[in-house]
């Protein structure tokens, strides 16, 4: 069981990161991602969204929309449910952090379409643990405990590649490069060189 647990945690935060490896949730990643405070906020964000997606389609799809035989519409469900909860999110940010509201911009409201999210929310509905955790010995039955396990370090894996890119874009703001490289070309050279760091990780 604790190998299973560290298998997970491992796979979803390094060796399968969403943004870096599986490369979904790419907006948030170069859209937010110009200072350190800002990427927390918004892992911390989409971590939160990708937890409450989780508890609430898990139990939707196993218990009820397999007993109807409706599972086909699942994506269907699972899109107007994390559109509730980002809507519920944005308002209670704009609420109570008016200011981290306005940093988020346009790029909070976009989670609602972060495929990272609805890539978890489908992941976990695999009856084999070993289909979303490498290393899983095949077999290995996906529960609601490995579900949420696995959403909130797929969360922090997120977290993670947007703090890292907004500390490279910080630093890359003050050292001196060629006029031609600035801006978005040199971002996507240090995506380009992270997604090649996290890829050993694969290989492990």
């Amino acid at each position: 069981m604790l190998t299973t647990i560290l298998i997970i945690v491992v796979s979803a935060v390094f060796s399968q990161n969403f943004i870096l490896v599986k490369f979904l949730g790419i907006c948030p990643f170069l859209g937010v991602s110009k200072r350190i405070q800002s990427s927390f906020s918004m892992g911390i964000a989409v971590t939160l969204v990708m937890l409450l997606a989780t508890l609430v389609t898990y139990p939707l799809y196993t218990y009820v929309m397999v007993p109807l035989g409706i599972e086909y519409l699942e994506i269907i469900f699972f899109i107007f449910i994390i559109a509730a909860l980002v809507q519920m999110l944005e308002k209670l940010i704009q609420k109570f952090l008016p200011a981290l509201f306005r940093t988020m911009g346009i790029y909070l409201p976009l989670i609602t379409t972060n495929c990272a999210i609805l890539g978890v929310a489908e992941l976990v509905l695999a009856n084999d643990l070993s289909s979303v955790a490498a290393g899983v010995a095949e077999g290995t039955a996906m529960n609601f405990g490995f579900a949420m396990l696995y959403a909130l370090c797929a969360g922090m894996g997120f977290t993670l590649a947007m703090v890292l890119m907004g500390g490279v874009r910080e630093r890359v703001e003050y050292t001196p490069c060629a006029k031609c490289m600035k801006g978005f070309p040199i971002t996507m050279m240090a995506a380009s060189f992270m997604a090649m760091a996290f890829y050993v990780f694969t290989l492990i």
